[in-house]
């Protein structure tokens, strides 16, 4: 049953009215954002980075202090607890401590605060592993991608049609600072392969680095980053039209994303197919079709096919950042001990030989996490001893790999291994 709002609804910032009130300062000058129409007015001492709304004066007095006569709001602040306007109560914007209090005991909401998170990409996979992040109160990203919001996002993504043509990077900042107003956001709208100092000197200052790019150049030179910083770093991708998709995590020490892809690492049939170019490049149109009707072909999955993706790489950097504290995500820390997990949407492709999902048989189904160890290659070329190079990845070939791993060949993992 819906209620019918009779007054005025008033929130204002708790942090700031504790600045104020510690403050000698009896009467301050701010600025107010009402969603108009729906009489709901968020009042703050000092423009927001994230504005919304009709923009009003406000004006806050202390008892005994008058009120700037221009203000259109004014704010009668008694005390932390007693704050009106025009006789009505305000709310306050929860303070940083209380933003997250029903994580408690899940997530030591205090330690991801100091925490730093690199995301690369920020597309379908990359924008929702941010806000999950900011949900859960990591305090710092940094956030690389040069795309701009189109159309043929907006089904998958987390942006809407009113951010259409801005860059990601601003796009995904906003969706943080409306969960975690209190995150600190560096925005890089670069290509990374272009720019491999940058990526260098941000992956170094990130406790964990989210690899969500569509493209293997670039998993390959944030591979040899991470491997060269002792940074973990965690892959997430989604296998043609997410038919089912995959994640790594790369720990220092251990596999490297290129022991896991090995000859594989530049198969184009491996990139996801997200526009025109990269489906005809992995065969998936026909060259007789023009690009106006490739449409069809060209579609990448569903968000619910993806989420399964983002979901894991999210829990895995929490497990990550947590460690060393006395919270309840570590007790996944032995759950989610492997570094190589698959999950299938749908039989289809390399995945046809998946179990349904009812399957009473001893073989991997759809809709079900299977999680393996892959063992570090001593003859790794990116962190054995051999040493690969972009340029010659292309050409050479390697004699051990993980491909039936990689190319998700399921029938041949037996069940001792998968868990």
């Amino acid at each position: 049953m819906m209620t019918e709002q009779t007054s005025p609804l008033y929130y204002v910032d708790g942090d700031e009215l504790k600045s104020f009130l510690t403050s000698d300062a009896t009467q301050a000058d701010g600025i107010g954002y009402e969603w108009e129409g729906e009489q709901v007015t968020h009042l703050h001492f000092s423009p927001i980075r994230h504005s919304f709304g009709t923009v009003h004066k406000v004006s806050y007095a202390r008892p005994g202090a008058g009120h700037n006569p221009d203000a259109d709001i004014k704010v009668y602040v008694n005390s932390e607890t007693d704050v009106t306007v025009n006789g009505v109560k305000v709310d306050l914007i929860p303070a940083r401590e209380n933003l997250y209090k029903r994580a408690k005991g899940l997530l030591e909401v205090g330690t991801l605060a100091d925490k730093r998170v690199l995301i690369i990409g920020l597309g379908s996979g990359g924008a929702p592993v941010a806000v999950e992040l900011a949900k859960a109160g990591v305090g710092h990203f940094a956030l690389a991608d040069f795309d701009r919001v189109e159309l043929h996002n907006l089904s998958r993504h987390i942006c809407n049609v009113n951010d259409l043509g801005r860059l990601k990077t601003d796009a995904v900042a906003e969706a943080i600072l409306g969960k975690n107003p209190y995150a600190e956001i560096v925005k890089l709208p670069i290509d990374v392969n272009k720019h491999l100092d940058v990526l260098n000197d941000e992956i170094a200052k990130a406790d964990v680095v989210m690899v969500c790019t569509d493209n293997n150049s670039s998993r390959y030179n944030t591979s040899e980053l991470l491997v060269k910083n002792r940074t973990v770093g965690i892959f997430g991708r989604a296998v043609t039209r997410a038919e089912g998709g995959d994640v790594f995590i790369y720990r220092p020490g251990q596999a490297c994303y290129f022991c896991l892809l090995g000859t594989d690492w530049f198969n184009p049939e491996d990139e996801e197919i997200t526009n025109y170019e990269s489906a005809k490049r992995s065969g998936q149109i026909p060259a007789y079709v023009s690009e106006a009707d490739a449409e069809a072909f060209v579609q990448v999955g569903l968000s619910s096919d993806i989420e399964p993706i983002t979901n894991m790489m999210v829990k895995l950097g929490l497990v990550e950042l947590s460690r060393g504290t006395e919270s309840g995500i570590n007790s996944l820390e032995e759950e989610l001990s492997q570094n190589y997990f698959m999950w299938a949407n749908r039989r289809e492709r390399q995945y046809e030989r998946w179990g349904s999902f009812n399957n009473s048989n001893r073989m991997p189904t759809i809709m079900k996490w299977y999680g393996v160890n892959i063992a570090r290659n001593p003859d790794c070329n990116l962190c054995g001893e051999a040493k690969l190079t972009v340029e010659t990845a292309e050409t050479e070939l390697l004699n051990e790999r993980m491909g039936d791993l990689a190319n998700l060949n399921i029938p041949e993992i037996g069940l001792d291994s998968v868990q």
